[in-house]
């Protein structure tokens, strides 16, 4: 738990410094950017594992600076949609490779391969048995 939160903590502060966004906002702009550019936020929510109000706060700070926007869904008007906005694409695209170094350098750099390869199995696992807890949370 310990290596996870320093990881977390090292990879935000990261991105905090770099281009004023935390972790999660950056792992929200990469769910939007995979999926043309817009989701549902109860999608969105369950596509990160996160509560449907903490969703709600972090897009509101995002929208405050111009990363997303929030709109009615196309379908059926009655659903919410997080957007990208070109600035927060440009934002991803910038962060992208920072992100990606500092998990190189402070991870992937450190670790055996044959230890990441047990790891995703009990990750695996452990995810197979706790998503029947989240309704709503689909395996990719």
């Amino acid at each position: 738990m310990m290596g996870m939160t320093l990881l977390n903590d090292r990879l935000d502060a990261d991105l905090r410094a770099r281009f004023d966004i935390s972790l999660p906002e950056y792992e929200i702009l990469v769910r939007l950017s995979e999926n043309s550019g817009a989701m549902r936020m109860a999608q969105l929510a369950d596509s990160l594992a996160h509560s449907r109000s903490r969703i709600t706060h972090t897009i509101t700070r995002m929208q405050r600076a111009e990363l997303v926007e929030r709109r009615n869904a196309d379908e059926d008007g009655r659903g919410v949609v997080a957007a990208l906005t070109d600035r927060g694409f440009e934002r991803l695209r910038e962060a992208a490779p920072v992100h990606v170094n500092g998990v190189r350098d402070y991870l992937i750099d450190l670790v055996d391969p044959t230890d990441f390869a047990a790891l995703g199995r009990a990750m695996n696992t452990v995810s197979d048995h706790l998503v029947g807890d989240r309704p709503g949370i689909e395996m990719r």
